[in-house]
């Protein structure tokens, strides 16, 4: 018997075209059929991956040089990825040798804004988008802006910018970070901006802005988000609930088309 009389469509099945999510399927008598169940375990073990694999912090640091970035690494209380899965309270807090770093890096004047690129849950988010959308981010903001030097975090969880933001004296921080894979977005990168960042602010304090990749958010319209809320959190005072995302919508098609056209 073909694999054609095997397999019963779905009659949703025109609706893959407008997503990655796992729909219309099809199913072989009362269960997946083959290609789905394969196709399933490819992402789930691309998934495990993106969790587990490390941050090439030196590969990381020469883009960010060449690019005109001032880099710093630092590395939360995690010791390990093992300590950092089961600890996040950990990922939450530097060491004291990154404590010192940053406190050497300290400027006389408060930076305007201070970029951070950590692992996160993904490190191929990060190492793969952090610079390029740092570019466009550039691109964008007020040219008399202090920019402070660009933070390579490891093991780090969101929270980690409020100390580094602290301790380098910065009016707002930006995390870039890989966010917690899903079975079709290995490599979703997050972006976490606080204003006057201290340990102990709360997520309700924050704006996010996610699911920053080629196949979803891109890094246009990623960084036009984040300077405009950069801006408002400046103007307002604080960032977080109070602090509105009123830019324009565009649909994802049409900004991938721009971005090809303008790389």
């Amino acid at each position: 018997m073909s694999k054609q009389n095997l397999v019963q469509p779905n009659p949703w099945a025109h609706l893959r075209a407008f997503t990655d999510a796992r729909i219309a399927l099809g199913r072989a008598g009362n269960s997946q059929t083959t290609d789905a169940v394969l196709a399933f375990g490819v992402a789930h073990a691309q998934a495990r991956d993106a969790v587990h694999l490390p941050l090439d912090r030196a590969a990381l640091a020469e883009a960010l040089a060449q690019s005109g970035f001032t880099a710093l690494a630092v590395h939360s209380a995690a010791a390990d990825r093992t300590q950092y899965l089961r600890r996040p309270d950990l990922g939450r807090q530097l060491d004291d040798a990154s404590r010192a770093t940053l406190a050497a890096a300290r400027a006389m004047q408060p930076f305007d804004v201070v970029f951070v690129i950590a692992d996160g849950l993904s490190a191929l988010a990060a190492q793969s988008h952090g610079v390029p959308l740092l570019h466009r981010v550039r691109e964008r903001l007020p040219r008399d802006w202090s920019i402070g030097p660009v933070v390579v975090a490891e093991q780090s969880r969101v929270a980690l910018g409020d100390e580094i933001g602290a301790l380098l004296d910065a009016r707002q921080v930006v995390m870039l970070i890989g966010e917690r894979p899903g079975l079709s977005s290995p490599d979703s990168l997050g972006i976490y901006l606080t204003h006057g960042p201290r340990v102990g602010r709360t997520d309700a304090e924050r704006n996010c802005i996610s699911n920053v990749r080629p196949a979803g958010l891109t890094y246009d319209q990623a960084a036009t988000k984040l300077v405009f809320l950069l801006n408002g959190a400046l103007a307002l005072g604080r960032s977080g609930v109070d602090l509105k995302d009123d830019t324009p919508a565009v649909s994802p098609e049409s900004a991938r088309l721009a971005e090809r056209h303008n790389p």
